[in-house]
């Protein structure tokens, strides 16, 4: 089965926009050295969209020559026609990665008629295993009844990830399926209810925040697999500012960008770009994740953190922005640019 936590990879970019290989390569080494379970390159957070079909296979093709088998390897493949995911499952099988995560459909609405057949025909020809990734917020969801049908039919098909943000629905799933196949994997991904989610039979998580404190989420499970509940809970509170900080981010996952970046990461700009408020949003937000982090014992982050008596707010400056952090900010991108 496949357990645990796995941490989508975030991908760190060059100055001219191309991926950042050997930032890359660091950064996998220190997940593993950190202790998750798992990887997880081209996943929602590592932002497979905004990426060329070619870079999506690059990403997986680096991450796994980096991590040499030392940790499992669930590869994104979630492509928008079937031909093309059926490639991306060859070169996840090639590449030895346990299995590989595709969504339903998206941008096209579709119907769950048409939703159930594409996955018994992707699963009919998959040379590896699947789970079922089901992100209501930008694809087609895969209802429960087609997950069902299609988890007990179809023995390619080995599991669902679900980032859906409905814990009814995954309590659901976790009924209607594992008394029928119980070996079938169903991991959350919404790190605010991994430990409910655990307690009620989840098998693990693939969990963004894991990218940038994978020491506490870790912590986490295993407190949760010792049975000290106690201690997994006070754990699963004390890590809700800083996930709620790094989700509010201008646009997804610019948050956890930030924040690994606080942990001593250069993952270069974001493909999607920002308005200059939307800079100026994203200073405010990294300076409060500084501040988190460094309450948290993170003390790689101290010298971003700008506390509330460094905020200049009165009439000039209403909205309360935190100076510092901006021209700190500004500098940075004004550097990158020379």
């Amino acid at each position: 089965m496949i357990q645990g936590i796995y941490t989508p990879n975030l991908v760190p970019f060059l100055d001219d926009g191309q991926i950042n290989e050997g930032e890359l390569r660091r950064i996998v080494n220190w997940l593993i050295e950190k202790g998750v379970s798992g990887l997880y390159p081209n996943g929602s957070t590592g932002e497979f969209i905004r990426l060329s079909f070619e870079e999506r296979k690059r990403v997986i093709t680096i991450v796994a020559d980096e991590t040499r088998g030392r940790v499992p390897i669930l590869g994104g493949a979630a492509e928008s026609n079937v031909a093309d995911i059926l490639e991306m499952c060859r070169v996840c099988a090639d590449l030895g990665c346990v299995a590989v995560s595709i969504t339903g459909p998206y941008f096209f609405k579709v119907s769950q008629e048409s939703i159930e057949h594409f996955f018994r025909e992707i699963a009919r020809q998959s040379p590896i295993d699947i789970l079922l990734y089901n992100i209501p917020q930008y694809s087609n969801e895969i209802s429960l009844p087609v997950l069902t049908r299609l988890a007990i039919d179809c023995p390619r098909i080995v599991g669902t990830k679900d980032s859906s943000r409905d814990f009814p629905r995954f309590l659901n799933t976790l009924q209607m399926i594992k008394p029928q196949r119980p070996e079938f994997t169903c991991l959350i991904g919404c790190e605010e209810i991994l430990l409910p989610a655990l307690m009620m039979g989840a098998d693990g998580g693939t969990i963004a925040t894991s990218g940038v404190v994978p020491e506490v989420i870790m912590a986490l499970y295993h407190a949760f697999l010792a049975g000290d509940i106690a201690e997994a809970k006070r754990i699963q509170f004390s890590m809700l500012d800083l996930i709620n900080t790094m989700l509010v981010g201008p646009n997804f996952p610019d948050g956890f960008r930030a924040g690994a970046s606080l942990r001593g990461f250069n993952l270069g700009s974001n493909r999607q770009l920002l308005s200059p408020k939307e800079q100026v949003d994203l200073a405010e937000i990294r300076s409060k994740l500084a501040c988190i982090l460094t309450d948290c014992g993170f003390a790689d982050a101290a010298n971003a953190c700008h506390r509330p008596d460094n905020t200049m707010k009165n009439a000039a400056n209403p909205t309360g922005v935190v100076v510092d952090a901006i021209v700190s900010e500004i500098m940075l991108r004004l550097r990158a640019d020379q």
